[in-house]
């Protein structure tokens, strides 16, 4: 499928005010959230010693959250092709709201855990919100508005990292809850005032439709497949040769509920997921792109702090407030690159950055693989393979924005998000299984840690996936062929 060129007048169009001021507000939304999540990673050790739990159980925070996420978003997608962009985002901010104003007063796990899922549906606002750009930006610029979106999840991972170590050695864990409510609060009021969103297509194509109903079994079958897809990965990170069956029976479990999944959306009328989007090769390619910058990010944050905060020999033995300091390039250059790489794609088109951000990301972990030995140079490999990242992302959605109906760019866009979040849950238990299954002690100390060959087995890793989306890169370029919007 080629994206048509665009022509003279969409060249030379231009964002209007009111497109600018509703970008503007979304941009906030995604700082809040990644605020939000960042701030409460440092407060796991708190959280394990408050609830009495394991290291094990302590993994749901995160689990539960995306599975919430990843079952949410197409779902999300869906409601908002049919009732409306700004309506499904108020009532998922709404969900959102009652989550994080409830997080700070749980008393136990399973409370934390009902809170989190909650929060995890809050997720499904971000392919929502890049649909509303989708509606208010002219194509040719459409990569300036989700560049600035996705620039600012950056943002709220540095507002979280710098801020987040002292919120709760100062004031606690729930703390992190309790300084989001004033912000959701007020963010939901802003939407409903000040977001007007031109949807005359919705009266007409909803008028006596009888297709545009929830798919449920597909929303069904979707659930338990990314649940035990999640649940096993979830399990595998233990790196327990006990819950070896467990593992290969979720696995199995889940994949069988995918192909139910496929064969119910297939016949369905209404089907939650379109497959002709989903089976396009430009749509498919751009997908497994950002499966892989999900699973690189995740990757990294999974293993930076324990490398940082592990003794010496072994790790820099560091402590938290150096572990923020080292990753926090990482996400300083996704900040300024972020609508830097926006605006790059809008000039150039998206295929030439999004394969210059796969070799530069290839670059990057390949000289974290070659060069962790100081802290100064793992800042530095992680600032070399951020820029990378943001080209890819961004370049990616752009693509899949343009080549996407307009009447499926909800359920598209919500597939990319759990595309996304299924590589973000696939990073982390990589990286564990490395540091599980290759550990040593150290004279002196209590316990086991990481030893030199988890690390270079985790870069490498990352390395060899990264060699694959250069060529998933060059694939997509041709497919795109001389289209001057996207090449």
């Amino acid at each position: 499928m080629k994206v048509s060129n665009p022509s003279e007048k969409e060249l030379h169009e231009k964002i209007s005010p009111a497109a600018w001021k509703t970008l503007a507000i979304l941009s906030l939304i995604a700082t809040m959230v990644m605020y939000a999540e960042t701030m409460l990673v440092p407060a796991l050790p708190d959280l394990i010693k408050d609830f009495h739990i394991s290291y094990d159980m302590s993994s749901w925070i995160l689990t539960a959250y995306l599975i919430a996420g990843a079952i949410m978003t197409p779902i999300a997608g869906k409601l908002s092709d049919i009732y409306g962009r700004k309506k499904m985002l108020l009532v998922v901010m709404a969900v959102y709201a009652v989550g994080v104003s409830l997080g700070g007063f749980v008393t136990d796990i399973y409370q934390m855990l009902a809170i989190r899922i909650i929060q995890g549906i809050g997720m499904s606002m971000f392919p929502i919100a890049f649909g509303i750009i989708r509606e208010m930006f002219p194509r040719s610029k459409l990569a300036i508005g989700q560049g600035i979106i996705s620039s600012m999840f950056a943002t709220g991972a540095v507002i979280g990292l710098v801020a987040g170590g002292h919120l709760i050695q100062n004031y606690g864990w729930n703390a992190t809850f309790f300084s989001i409510i004033p912000i959701v609060i007020i963010l939901l009021g802003v939407i409903a005032r000040f977001v007007h969103i031109d949807e005359p297509h919705l009266k007409e194509q909803n008028r006596g439709n009888t297709k545009n109903k929830i798919d449920i079994q597909g929303a069904i079958t979707l659930t338990v497949s990314i649940a035990a897809f999640l649940m096993a990965l979830t399990m595998e990170e233990t790196g327990d040769g006990v819950n070896s069956f467990s593992v290969m029976g979720l696995v199995a479990i889940g994949i069988v509920y995918l192909i139910l999944f496929a064969i119910i959306e297939k016949r369905s009328s209404s089907p939650l997921v379109s497959m002709k989007v989903l089976a396009n090769r430009t749509i498919l390619s751009c997908n497994i792109l950002i499966m892989i910058v999900g699973l690189s990010m995740f990757m990294v944050f999974q293993t930076i702090p324990v490398l940082v905060r592990s003794p010496s020999p072994l790790g820099f033995g560091e402590d938290p407030l150096m572990t923020s300091n080292v990753q926090l390039p990482f996400a300083l250059v996704l900040l300024i690159f972020g609508p830097t790489s926006g605006f790059i794609i809008s000039k150039l088109g998206s295929t030439k950055p999004i394969l210059a951000g796969s070799i530069i990301s290839t670059i990057g972990f390949a000289s974290l693989f070659l060069n962790h030995s100081t802290e100064l140079l793992v800042s530095v490999n992680l600032a070399i393979l951020s820029t990378g990242l943001s080209l890819t992302s961004v370049g990616a959605m752009n693509v899949i924005l343009l080549s996407t109906p307009k009447q499926d760019i909800g359920v598209s866009l919500g597939m990319s998000t759990l595309i996304r979040i299924v590589g973000a849950s696939i990073g982390p238990a990589m990286a564990a299984m490395y540091m599980q299954t290759h550990k040593t002690t150290l004279a002196g100390l209590a316990g086991s840690f990481p030893n030199a060959d988890s690390y270079n087995l985790i870069f490498l890793t990352a390395t060899l996936v990264s060699f694959v989306s250069i060529g998933i890169s060059i694939i997509l370029k041709r497919q795109l062929g001389k289209s001057t919007l996207v090449h």
